[in-house]
């Protein structure tokens, strides 16, 4: 089931590149957007005999976009921060956990082709855990793990909204700044290291659009192939972001994370956020 949603995923983001009608061309100087949303859900039950749970579950997010062109140069960097907690009778628990920034510098070679150079970096702020054995058993941390790519290639842009960049010598460093983690040979690193050095291909595409007039979609994809260990296990990390805006400041957020990655867990993962909350556009 989880591999048809992955397969879904992928064939839904490349029909809307191949079939996408932006026809907006990149504009000169910084051209900076993005969303600030907090997002809550809420229920409480008293003499209900159907049963229930009491629960509060809430999720911030900061999502925006640094865009800048001059002459035949451009710099596009898109900044992700969430974080969410629920609370269920008496235990609190982590929701989201992320902290993301992509850059990618652009030499304009062709009308809608450039050279380019991109770095990525992503970790979590706070302690993981799984809850499904007693003691709970920390799973991830600050820094363990944390990633950092970057490589140069070519960026195919037609707008802010959509572009494809491809980077085919690119270094992928895996860090797991914690012991225990370390020791137990945690998201890939020889146990009792802190880092996993990987080169390979990396693709990175971004397309925006607007459903209709106050619901955006927007698809993130992120593939990479290590030459070094098992080229054929291609990591994958898809995100769609969605807004649906009800007035200036309230909307309704609904967002997927679709992971593959090996090193950290031979099977799919998948993420959905759904919530009613206040949004600022900037």
């Amino acid at each position: 089931m989880k591999m048809r949603k992955l397969i879904f995923a992928l064939l839904v983001m490349g029909s809307l590149m191949i079939n996408a009608q932006d026809k907006k061309d990149v504009k000169e100087g910084w051209n900076n957007n993005g969303d600030i949303s907090l997002m809550f859900n809420q229920a409480s039950f008293d003499n209900w005999i159907k049963g229930g749970e009491n629960s509060l579950a809430l999720n911030g997010l900061i999502n925006y976009n640094f865009n800048y062109k001059k002459s035949k140069n451009v710099w596009d960097t898109k900044l992700i921060v969430a974080y969410g907690l629920s609370h269920i009778n008496d235990l609190t628990k982590k929701t989201d956990d992320r902290f993301e920034i992509n850059s990618v510098y652009g030499h304009q070679a062709s009308k809608l082709w450039y050279y380019s150079f991109f770095g990525n970096f992503k970790t979590q702020m706070t302690d993981g855990y799984d809850y499904s054995v007693t003691p709970k058993i920390t799973t991830s941390k600050l820094f363990a793990p944390a990633y950092l790519s970057f490589g140069p290639g070519m960026l195919w842009k037609k707008s802010d909204n959509l572009k494809v960049n491809f980077a085919p010598a690119t270094s992928k460093l895996t860090f797991v700044m914690d012991d225990a983690l370390s020791a137990a040979g945690a998201y890939g690193v020889d146990p009792g290291k802190n880092l996993r050095y990987e080169l390979g291909m990396a693709i990175d595409a971004y397309y925006k659009f607007n459903l209709m007039k106050n619901i955006s979609m927007e698809n993130i994809l992120g593939l990479y192939s290590n030459y070094l260990d098992h080229p054929e296990n291609v990591d994958v990390d898809y995100q769609m972001n969605m807004v649906m805006t009800v007035n200036k400041y309230v909307s309704a957020n609904f967002g997927i994370n679709l992971l593959y990655d090996d090193n950290a867990l031979q099977d799919i993962q998948l993420k959905e956020v759904f919530g009613l909350g206040f949004n600022a556009k900037f």
